[in-house]
């Protein structure tokens, strides 16, 4: 976990950022690798390392007990690679967890496999009839659940999310193959900002973003490219990919205090910190 010495001027009339304890899933990399392509980022015939991947995994699993985080593991499984990217496993918001409907055959076991541990946690677990990716495409702010489309989760999962939960869903149609989950164009800052990149999305959904949140931050492609953006954050705190130099001002500037940390390994997978982190709303 590294955190920059620079410290950029604040602006006076940023508001207090306050951290809230969260609570959140994840799936040790035991079994990581990349044996096929279902993203731009996956390539079989480059190298991965397990054992680094485990290492870094690590290091974001110790960040976030050293924020007081309470962090919850389920078991990895032989033949799932994916599954340390725990987000994409469900939605979970006042004890009810939506069960993911994964796109591709490659990661269609992960699915039930959540929901067994979901159902053995306690949780009200409600199995998907649409096709949707969990957090990897529902992402909470100020009460209200944006949803994306467009790669993995099908627009009728919004509303079935909204049924199933009583909050308002807001569709947004993602448009670039390599941000092919919303949590990868979409970093939630806290209970009422955002920061994104614009040209993940198509003009409708850029219209509402700029509407909800004219406070955002604006992202750069760059920065984006790292998976800057693939963020988790408790309201202070915003745990990022170390690389995401800009970014890393960016939210000092607005009185956040992010924590680089490197996930470089599984970016192979096309994850980074947010990907491998699910959070569990009791």
């Amino acid at each position: 976990m590294t955190v920059t010495d620079q410290q950029p001027a604040q602006d006076p009339t940023t508001p207090a950022r306050i951290a809230t304890k969260r609570t959140v899933l994840m799936c040790r990399p035991s079994y990581f690798t990349v044996v096929y392509r279902i993203n731009p980022w996956m390539d079989p015939e480059l190298p991965t390392d397990t054992a680094l991947a485990v290492r870094q995994w690590e290091s974001l699993y110790q960040a976030y007990i050293d924020l007081g985080f309470d962090v919850e593991l389920v078991d990895p499984i032989d033949g799932l690679p994916d599954m340390v990217y725990a987000a994409n496993g469900g939605f979970v918001i006042d004890n009810i967890a939506y069960g993911a409907k994964f796109t591709h055959a490659q990661r269609q076991p992960e699915g039930p496999a959540y929901m067994d541990w979901f159902g053995a946690n306690g949780f009200d677990v409600r199995v998907p009839v649409e096709v949707n990716e969990g957090e990897g495409d529902f992402l909470l702010v100020d009460g209200v659940i944006l949803a994306g489309t467009g790669f993995r989760s099908a627009s009728h999962s919004h509303q079935e999310l909204a049924e199933i939960s009583g909050r308002e869903v807001v569709s947004l149609t993602l448009v670039n193959p390599s941000f092919y989950h919303l949590d990868t164009a979409i970093a939630i800052l806290d209970d009422s900002n955002i920061a994104y990149l614009p040209s993940a999305f198509d003009e409708p959904s850029l219209e509402i973003l700029r509407q909800r949140f004219p406070e955002a931050i604006i992202v750069t492609e760059e920065d984006a490219a790292v998976l800057g953006l693939n963020s988790f954050s408790d309201g202070y705190n915003v745990v990022i990919a170390a690389r995401a130099k800009g970014f890393e001002r960016q939210l000092r500037e607005r009185g956040y205090n992010p924590i680089g940390v490197d996930l470089s390994e599984l970016l192979l997978g096309g994850g980074g910190v947010k990907c491998c982190t699910l959070e569990l709303r009791r």
